[in-house]
């Protein structure tokens, strides 16, 4: 995966604008995907939303309104 995240990283500098936007939307896309994987890590372990919240850099409320319905 790393590999594919290196790509896509030199695809989002690309001088096509197209091709750059193409890229930067997967890359968001695959930070998402793994930001929700971490949070749900985090909730495995037992940690509370507040710490989960300030390692990612938002309120508590905001993190527990977008993972907090999903099942651990």
């Amino acid at each position: 995966m790393t590999n594919d995240l290196d790509i896509l990283v030199r695809q989002a500098a690309d001088e096509d604008p197209l091709r750059a936007l193409e890229a930067t939307a997967a890359l968001r896309r695959e930070l998402e995907r793994m930001e929700a994987v971490q949070v749900r890590r985090a909730r495995v372990a037992g940690l509370p939303w507040a710490q989960i919240a300030h390692a990612i850099g938002v309120s508590k409320q905001a993190v527990h309104k977008k993972y907090g319905g999903r099942r651990i």
